[in-house]
């Protein structure tokens, strides 16, 4: 299966020489050398790699899809229903990724930039296949939906995310806005600072967060990256530096328990408090207000 995005690719480089001309021609600092080669090195990366964890999963969804329990016909109520089930699904494997370090450590690359422009978008994960990602969506087949329409869709939901990511499209119109996922909702997301932190999961539609109470309005600009920046623009080591720090973790802990814990423990997570998670610095900042 050939992965949608790359038949985008003329499209994302067009869009985002014109983003980084107007941001010169602005003189509004938007992009960075270093930084934005870190962001298209990922994302070159994640194409390769794609190539065959997309094979592995389709294989996965096809097996499954033997043993489906309806029929669905390739009719244009099936791409709406697959439509909204694949971005509920994209939901619930996105807030998944920030709650559960596992998934973290491939989903981090896609937030360890300290800017926000259309080459962020394109910051993504080498891992996220690999480490049983597509798990979250084995569901669609099971209950009919072919695995090629899944793919499809799941490269659709991809393409959107990526106009979102900018910061010279300020709010949309009001009915858009509480529809869906935009480049407001979205910068919220990759804010680090403590009154953003995993807020606002939406692929497409962010009424997913509004009806579990992860939605967030942007208030005031957010500060871009992590709430410790991993420093490096090094493809490598922001492919792996999480996954690095996992291990080092496991090797200082000091119980089984702890270990496990480092691995499938909410990111920031630590047996000492010498680390706070997103829930615990929201508590903190609750209290200061008080």
């Amino acid at each position: 299966m050939q992965d949608l995005t790359v038949h985008f690719i003329p499209f994302f480089a067009a869009t985002l020489i014109i983003e980084l001309a107007f941001s010169f021609y602005l003189k509004k600092k938007k992009y960075t050398t270093k930084d934005t080669l870190g962001s298209l090195s990922m994302g070159i990366g994640s194409v390769f790699v794609n190539m065959g964890a997309k094979t592995i999963s389709f294989g996965l969804y096809t097996i499954i899809y033997q043993y489906r329990i309806f029929e669905l016909e390739n009719v244009w109520w099936m791409w709406v229903i697959l439509l909204f089930a694949d971005d509920f699904t994209y939901y619930i494997f996105h807030r998944t990724s920030h709650s559960i370090r596992f998934f973290w450590a491939s989903h981090v690359i896609h937030h360890s930039s300290t800017h926000y422009n259309l080459s962020t978008a394109l910051r993504q994960t080498w891992t996220g296949n690999l480490t049983g990602g597509f798990i979250f969506w084995l569901w669609l087949p099971l209950v009919g939906f072919h695995p090629a329409w899944i793919i499809l869709m799941q490269g659709i939901s991809l393409v959107y995310q990526y106009w979102i990511h900018t910061e010279f499209i300020g709010r949309l119109p009001r009915f858009l806005e509480f529809i869906l996922n935009t480049p407001s909702h979205h910068r919220v997301h990759h804010g680090s600072d403590t009154e953003y932190l995993d807020r606002n999961h939406a692929g497409i539609f962010i009424v997913w967060d509004r009806m579990f109470g992860t939605f967030v309005n942007e208030t005031f600009r957010p500060t871009y990256g992590l709430t410790q920046n991993i420093n490096t623009y090094n493809p490598v080591k922001i492919a792996f530096i999480e996954w690095k720090t996992i291990a080092k973790d496991i090797a200082g802990s000091p119980s089984v328990g702890a270990a496990f814990m480092y691995v499938f423990g909410p990111p920031g997570w630590s047996h000492d408090g010498s680390r706070k998670t997103s829930k615990q610095m929201r508590e903190e900042l609750i209290k200061l207000e008080k």
